[in-house]
């Protein structure tokens, strides 16, 4: 079957949506752009493709142990009154740690925040909960208060994208320091440091 009973886009046009978004992080415009087909249409395609994904599977938390959560802006503009632009992004990391497959995508949730977090974990059986062992994330106050109130005994782990990026902002800090104390000024392009 090509496409399913009054779709308006055919499953490979889908796939090659979902393709362009995730493998090429390609904004919903530009895909929408690509196609010659309005941003709602792409994004709504998208957003259902991605929730048949998630809930085909009976027992689509089974097995996870380690829990990766991110946001994600999924708008990058935002008129007035119009709710939040992040998405939280949650994933399932077992398979690519454990080397058994990549990482699968659990759920996306609008909105970044402690509630946020804190009302999905809730959402599931306390089994689920006991299972994780490790929930990677940013440095999100709101994302450890979450962790901390819904999976006390999962160590909270800083995924390494957000590690080296912060890093990097200290060591900026600090050679922008230095560099004022030496010389008085800011610093130029072509100074030493």
């Amino acid at each position: 079957m090509c496409a399913d009973d009054g779709a308006k886009l055919t499953k490979r046009v889908v796939r090659w949506i979902l393709q362009r978004l995730a493998i090429d992080r390609m904004s919903v415009s530009a895909t929408a752009q690509a196609l010659g087909l309005g941003w709602e249409l792409v994004n709504n395609a998208a957003l259902q493709a991605c929730r048949e994904m998630v809930y085909r599977d009976p027992t689509p938390l089974a097995g996870v142990r380690i829990l990766g959560v991110d946001e994600h802006v999924w708008k990058h503009t935002r008129r007035p009154g119009e709710p939040s632009c992040y998405v939280t992004v949650l994933v399932d990391l077992t398979p690519t740690v454990t080397r058994s497959g990549p990482a699968r995508l659990l759920d996306m949730v609008p909105g970044r925040s402690a509630d946020v977090l804190r009302r999905w974990l809730q959402a599931h059986d306390p089994g689920f909960r006991a299972q994780l062992e490790v929930v990677t994330m940013d440095g999100l106050t709101g994302y450890a208060t979450a962790v901390d109130d819904g999976v006390p005994a999962a160590r909270k782990v800083m995924d390494p994208f957000h590690v080296v990026h912060l890093a990097a902002e200290k060591l900026t800090a600090c050679r922008q320091r230095v560099q004022r104390g030496l010389t008085g000024e800011r610093g130029k392009k072509t100074d030493p440091l």
